[in-house]
């Protein structure tokens, strides 16, 4: 693995860390096949019985690679939906994976690093930790997360801080049900020990079907919703202000709005 490490201890809980501190880790195409492989491996994996998402360094996940980024704008629109599909099914993938998912938020989640919160069964961060879904800040839309951030938040709270692409902070994000709580760095570790623990008495293929009976019973999210998703990032990206934003972004210049 390039982008991601993992490592299971004695009892069965497993840490997928993201490993790119130096870039924030931000989500590249690697990152995003890496995740995708790793749901599917830790989700077969009899020995596993809790997973604790995280990552290096000093943040958990500040959205999407620059260059990346840089790739869609050169590239025509089947490109971008094929693209588009893979974080989609990178989501999807670490949303039904039949093993509890704990967020250990260390620091700042922008963009698709709130997506990947939103995908974990229970989200704990430290006290300072930042979030934002920025993406109108560049004239895009936060497409192929959204099903997830509404389901997780609502969509009264996703009207809040979807549309403006404004930053917030624990308590805000306590508020709306992005965490489930803040506590001071230091005992970051300590907090995801109490998620973790209880899960250590519970039958494993109990906890299994019944993450699969709340999916089943909550906010859907299939095929048609996740192609919706896709078709509507595509018709974005073939936008005057998506032309715009990412020019500025890069250009390190105010977009014209």
């Amino acid at each position: 693995m390039e982008t991601i490490a993992i490592k299971i201890d004695g009892r069965g809980v497993a840490t997928l860390l993201l490993n790119r501190p130096e870039k924030h880790n931000v989500l590249s195409a690697v990152m995003i096949a890496e995740l995708t492989q790793a749901a599917a491996d830790l989700g077969a994996d009899s020995a596993v019985r809790v997973v604790v998402l995280t990552g290096a360094g000093k943040s958990f996940c500040a959205g999407g690679d620059l260059e990346w980024m840089r790739a869609q704008m050169l590239a025509d629109r089947a490109q971008r939906m094929r693209e588009a599909r893979k974080l989609a099914e990178m989501l999807q993938a670490l949303n039904t994976m039949p093993k509890p998912l704990i967020g250990k938020i260390n620091g700042q989640a922008y963009g698709g690093g709130v997506g990947l919160m939103s995908v974990c069964d229970v989200a704990i961060s430290d006290e300072n930790a930042r979030f934002g879904l920025t993406e109108t800040m560049l004239g895009l839309i936060p497409a192929t997360i959204s099903p997830y951030v509404v389901a997780r938040m609502g969509e009264r709270f996703a009207r809040r801080v979807m549309m403006s692409g404004r930053r917030f902070g624990a308590a805000e994000a306590k508020e709306m049900g992005l965490i489930s709580r803040f506590v001071m760095a230091e005992y970051l570790d300590k907090a995801v020990e109490v998620e973790v623990a209880p899960y250590l008495k519970a039958a494993p293929q109990a906890v299994a079907a019944t993450k699969a009976l709340i999916r089943r019973l909550g906010v859907v999210i299939d095929d048609a919703v996740i192609d919706m998703t896709i078709e509507a990032l595509a018709d974005t990206w073939e936008g005057a202000e998506a032309a715009e934003g990412v020019a500025a972004f890069f250009e390190k210049r105010k977009a014209v709005w």
